[in-house]
C-alpha cells in the first residue's frame, strides 16, 4: 500500500478540484431567449456538448436524472430548443451552487399556471438565499485562511528555533 505525502495529497485534491470544475461564462448561461440556434429545432447529443462544454456522459446523467427528456430516434438521442433552454438553466443553478434536485424543481415551476411570473419570483427567491448561504461559506473561508495563515507563521517561526 503506498503511503501519500503532503506534495502528493496537494496534487491529488487540485486534480480533483480540476476533474470536478467546468468554467462557465455567466453571461452565456443568462441568456436564455438567445437566437443563436433558433433555426435548429433538434439537436444532437453532440451539438450539446459542444456548445455547452459538457461531456456526453453528463448530459447522459442529467437524462437519469429526469432533468432533460430527448427524442429518441433509433440511437439517437435529439434533444428540442426547450431540452437546450433547460440544459442552460441546470448548468446556471449548479453553476449558482445549487443541487440538481434544487435546479429541477426551479424548472419545474415554469410548467405551472402563470409559470414564468411564479418561477421568476421563486428563482429570484431561491437566489437571494443561495447569495447569503455563499456570503456566510465566503466569511468561513476567510476566518480559515486566517487561522492557516497564523498557523503557517507559528510553525515557521517554530521550524526556525529548531537546531539539529
Amino acid at each position: 500500500m503506498r503511503s501519500y505525502g503532503i506534495q502528493d495529497m496537494t496534487n491529488l485534491k487540485l486534480a480533483e478540484r480540476e476533474d470536478d470544475t467546468t468554467s462557465i461564462d455567466i453571461g452565456f448561461l443568462l441568456n436564455l431567449d438567445d437566437q443563436a440556434a433558433t433555426d435548429k429545432e433538434l439537436f444532437k447529443i453532440g451539438d450539446l456538448s459542444k456548445e455547452f462544454g459538457v461531456t456526453l456522459r453528463t448530459l447522459r446523467f442529467y437524462e437519469d436524472r429526469g432533468l432533460l427528456a430527448p427524442e429518441r430516434r433509433g440511437t439517437t438521442r435529439l434533444y428540442s430548443r426547450h431540452d437546450r433552454t433547460r440544459l442552460r438553466l441546470i448548468l446556471l443553478a449548479k453553476t449558482l451552487g445549487f443541487s440538481l434536485t434544487e435546479a429541477k424543481q426551479m424548472i419545474e415551476i415554469y410548467h405551472q399556471p402563470n409559470g414564468k411570473r411564479k418561477q421568476l419570483e421563486v428563482v429570484l427567491e431561491r437566489f437571494e438565499e443561495q447569495q447569503e448561504i455563499l456570503q456566510d461559506q465566503k466569511r468561513e473561508i476567510e476566518d480559515s485562511i486566517h487561522a492557516m495563515d497564523v498557523s503557517i507563521n507559528y510553525v515557521r517561526a517554530r521550524l526556525n528555533e529548531v537546531t539539529d
